[in-house]
């Protein structure tokens, strides 16, 4: 009778911390993909953009008796070659690739709206040579021709953000266009046109409303694209030029000296790449699912 009693009086009790924590396992099931793509996006924006004003020690100093060191207390994260603090530099290199990287992104992500919905909301013979223009820039290999372009002028900041840009919307574009012309005929959208609302207002109050989930989970792969590109243009020299540097031009300089194993030179580098790749990839995936469950 007492155990009864027990078990009556307990097991509504049991039920609600079984129910919590089942909801709080749900919770971080959904959401957990997320926040660890912000909690790693927020430590390479706050190392990059924060970093200087926290360890302020110059990544263009000389310090001639310190060429190549481990790292030590003097020097957190060793030395390149010539002496300079690799912390700095790291640090200097995070700054330039962000600076670069995400107005890149931005751009792109302009550009490919923009060309995706003149495509859909234009007639039918001028989207299908827009779109044969753009199957034509998509055969082409798009490190060849960001290699190309890059060799043919010393790029700065400005050209690099231009030259990211201006390459890497096509695929957007396409998914913007195919999107568009999915939506354009639903009865909204017709309404909104006998009712007198151009083609522009559609696009901006209607269309780029219902594709704002597609857009926004695409607009944090394209940061991820876009470190990997500058990343990859750095480490085969085309991209910034010295004294700056970025996280692929001093992945390429580490490797540079490989066989005298300056592990200090190559894996913080590489780990700030893979980091800020995983976070672009991980923040759009964990965007994906929770969109798709809202629907």
């Amino acid at each position: 009778m007492s155990n009864a009693l027990g078990q009556t009086i307990h097991a509504p009790g049991g039920a609600l911390r079984r129910s919590a924590a089942e909801r709080a396992a749900n919770w971080l099931g959904d959401r957990g993909t997320l926040v660890t793509g912000v909690a790693l996006a927020a430590i390479v924006v706050l190392f990059s953009l924060i970093g200087p004003y926290l360890y302020t020690a110059s990544p263009y100093a000389i310090h001639g008796h310190h060429a190549l060191e481990a790292p030590s207390a003097a020097f957190p994260l060793g030395t390149d070659q010539i002496g300079r603090d690799e912390l700095a530099r790291l640090i200097a290199g995070g700054y330039a690739t962000l600076i670069v990287s995400i107005p890149a992104a931005v751009l792109t992500f302009l550009l490919g709206i923009t060309y995706g919905l003149a495509a859909a909301l234009s007639p039918s013979w001028f989207d299908k040579v827009l779109m044969r223009v753009l199957d034509a820039i998509l055969a082409l290999p798009g490190l060849v021709v960001l290699i190309f372009f890059s060799a043919l002028f010393t790029p700065g900041t400005f050209e690099l953000i231009l030259l990211l840009g201006l390459t890497s919307w096509p695929g957007l574009a396409r998914i913007v266009r195919n999107e568009a012309i999915a939506q354009r005929n639903r009865d909204f959208i017709l309404a909104t046109r006998q009712f007198g609302g151009g083609t522009w207002y559609i696009a901006r109050a209607h269309i780029l409303r219902v594709m704002a989930p597609i857009l926004v989970v695409n607009a944090t792969f394209l940061v991820g694209d876009s470190v990997l590109a500058l990343s990859g243009l750095s480490f085969l020299g085309l991209g910034l030029q010295p004294p700056y540097t970025s996280w692929g031009g001093l992945l390429q300089t580490g490797l540079n000296l490989i066989a005298l194993d300056p592990w200090w030179m190559i894996l913080p580098a590489g780990l700030m790449i893979f980091l800020s790749i995983m976070a672009a990839n991980l923040i759009g995936q964990g965007l994906l699912a929770r969109f798709g469950a809202a629907r």
